[in-house]
């Protein structure tokens, strides 16, 4: 069984491995970040621990938005440290049988990496390998250098 986390970018899911994610908090403000990469909205500061805000709509291709109060920010653990995915909202927390899910390889092209994705019975559900989704993502200094926030 995958233990997956799932978030809402639009009308649209995407998982995440439960075993990255910290937590979930409401939208709070960002701290613009001047010369940003594409893809980084900017910093917040959450209980002492300043991190990067990543916007997951340009790794996906999805139309950019305005930041609403009912957003969230998922915290999740990275190779390159912690940041704050930037969410419509999220959904469940859940396990789907290994039957479900698909490898990527399975599936290309597939954009932004996905480790695979999962078929449920109403549509699919991308499985997101945070690491290699930001490593080849719009977010060049992301993963330890300028962006790491720790």
């Amino acid at each position: 069984m995958n233990q997956l986390f799932t978030i809402r970018l639009d009308q649209q899911r995407f998982a995440l491995r439960l075993q990255d994610v910290e937590r979930v908090v409401r939208m709070v403000e960002i701290t613009a970040l001047p010369e940003a990469p594409s893809g980084v909205l900017g910093l917040i500061n959450l209980q002492g621990r300043v991190l990067s805000v990543i916007d997951l709509r340009g790794y996906f291709h999805l139309p950019p938005r305005e930041i609403e109060p009912e957003d969230v920010l998922v915290i999740v653990r990275t190779a390159g440290g912690m940041v704050a995915l930037a969410a419509d909202g999220v959904e469940v927390v859940g396990q789907w049988p290994e039957q479900t899910a698909v490898a990527a390889e399975e599936s290309a092209p597939v954009p932004a990496h996905p480790e695979g994705v999962v078929k449920l019975p109403d549509g699919l559900m991308l499985i997101c390998d945070l690491d290699r989704v930001l490593a080849g993502g719009k977010a060049p200094g992301f993963g330890g250098d300028e962006h790491d926030a720790r």
